[in-house]
């Protein structure tokens, strides 16, 4: 993986671990040559993981709507920043830019960002890893859910399976490059649309 793309919170979270641990992949991330791709902002989750590249010595790569940018809250140091006019052109440009997706903790937008990819691995427009940095148990709720879904008839085991979940940074990034897509897609494959 040459580019990895994160996803986080744009608020630090009620725990000092999250920021921390942040920090630690990104760091991680440089010393691996692996550029950063994000959503651009010097706040919170996403400004500490960009910045943990940034003092190793790392690349980073933010993408951030416009209408954001009016806020003030552009990261100012980064490698490159890409414009874009929305949201879904973010997401859209974050997904052609890396190799694999992880994310860490964060609020709706984390989720929504983690649930599209996963969708689209799930559809077949795509077959990079997609991973969850499960930090102090962060994510144990979620990944309960998605076995209730797996138990009700409502996802399939293998789609299950694609998210790699771990509390360990080192074991993730192995996790995710020895990741091997499901052969099988949901109804269509990427060539029919």
């Amino acid at each position: 993986m040459k580019r990895i793309t994160v996803f986080c919170g744009s608020s630090f979270g009620t725990e000092e671990i999250y920021n921390e641990q942040a920090v630690l992949l990104g760091k991680t991330l440089a010393g691996q040559n692996i550029e950063l791709v994000y959503g651009g902002a010097n706040v919170g989750l996403m400004g500490a993981v960009a910045d943990g590249v940034l003092n190793n010595g790392g690349k980073v790569i933010g993408v951030l709507p416009n209408f954001l940018r009016s806020k003030e809250i552009a990261h100012q140091g980064l490698t490159e920043l890409i414009m874009v006019e929305s949201m879904h052109e973010r997401k859209t440009k974050m997904n052609d830019l890396c190799d694999g997706v992880i994310a860490l903790p964060g609020g709706f937008g984390t989720l929504e960002e983690l649930f599209e990819m996963l969708t689209w691995a799930q559809l077949g427009l795509h077959k990079k890893p997609i991973a969850i940095l499960n930090i102090n148990g962060f994510y144990d709720s979620l990944i309960a859910f998605t076995e209730v879904m797996v138990n009700k008839g409502l996802l399939k085991d293998v789609n299950q399976q694609m998210l790699i979940v771990s509390d360990n940074i080192d074991d993730l990034l192995n996790k995710m490059n020895n990741y091997k897509a499901p052969t099988v897609g949901k109804w269509i494959e990427k060539q029919e649309l």
